[in-house]
């Protein structure tokens, strides 16, 4: 009954996970501690929202299942620490820093994983174990990167001085999450299609034939057009032009967020992690 929720929720947990992993790509001494600052504390708040929301679907049904157990108190462990990260970006605590971000990310890595293995269409030894986390974390990634470089985009407005270098920085990280990304799908197509289990094959075969404007517009969306809109924005950074490339990379938030919507539909009708 709460598979829809479960599905949206998953496009913030991957906001929050993507988020933080992406504050690691621009050099933390070049870029003043304000920025840090905002765009975690942006991503501990979508992080909560995404715990919030499982929390209350879980307290609807007797909380029983070992697995969904186990990510939620892994969301929890991370949303702890994200917030000794965050706390500690008001000062100079730097081994305590360090350590909260690894394992705010590390854990929100593994909490994704786990809740993954939800939608499997597989046995648990089977290759889909690994795809479906696979698929979901690099679609994290893509989501967290395009939504840093916005946000660092804008710390360009407030910093004239700060050099053009951490935003090539986070566009050659954004570009490259979004190859994967396509390289991800080719291959989560591939197998599940061929050598899937009969519940794969035969959700492969309803998705192309029930759904396949669904899948095109997903495909169009993220990885397709946003990746146009980053040649765009690689174009407008060699002039350089931060304020062209804040606004193409607003443009490209709007295609990979409602590309990850779209996949998260995919995800609820047919179980497959597009």
């Amino acid at each position: 009954m709460d598979l829809f929720a479960r599905c949206f929720l998953l496009v913030f947990a991957q906001l929050y996970a993507g988020g933080i992993l992406a504050l690691s790509v621009p050099p933390f001494h070049s870029i003043a501690r304000g920025f840090y600052k905002s765009t975690a504390g942006v991503y501990l708040g979508a992080g909560i929202l995404a715990f919030g929301g499982r929390l209350t679907l879980s307290s609807r049904a007797t909380l029983s299942d070992p697995l969904e157990v186990a990510e939620l108190t892994f969301w929890l462990i991370s949303l702890v620490a994200g917030s000794i990260y965050v706390r500690s970006l008001w000062g100079d605590h730097f081994a305590l820093r360090a350590r909260a971000y690894v394992a705010t990310w590390a854990t929100a890595v593994v909490a994704i994983a786990l809740g993954a293995q939800h939608f499997r269409l597989a046995p648990l030894l089977s290759f889909e174990s690994i795809l479906y986390p696979m698929s979901l974390l690099v679609s994290a990634l893509a989501l967290g990167a395009v939504c840093t470089g916005m946000l660092l985009g804008h710390w360009y407005l407030i910093d004239h001085d700060l050099s053009i270098d951490p935003f090539r920085s986070l566009f050659r990280f954004f570009v490259g999450t979004l190859v994967v990304q396509a390289a991800v799908f080719a291959l989560v197509a591939v197998l599940m299609a061929g050598i899937g289990s009969p519940g794969s094959v035969a959700a492969m075969a309803k998705l192309t034939a029930e759904h396949s404007d669904l899948l095109l517009l997903r495909l169009s969306l993220s990885p397709l057009a946003a990746g146009a809109i980053g040649w765009m924005i690689w174009k407008t950074l060699q002039i350089p032009q931060t304020m062209a490339a804040t606004g193409l990379f607003y443009i490209a938030i709007l295609a990979v967020l409602v590309g990850e919507m779209m996949g998260r539909f995919i995800l609820f009708r047919t179980a497959l992690p597009l």
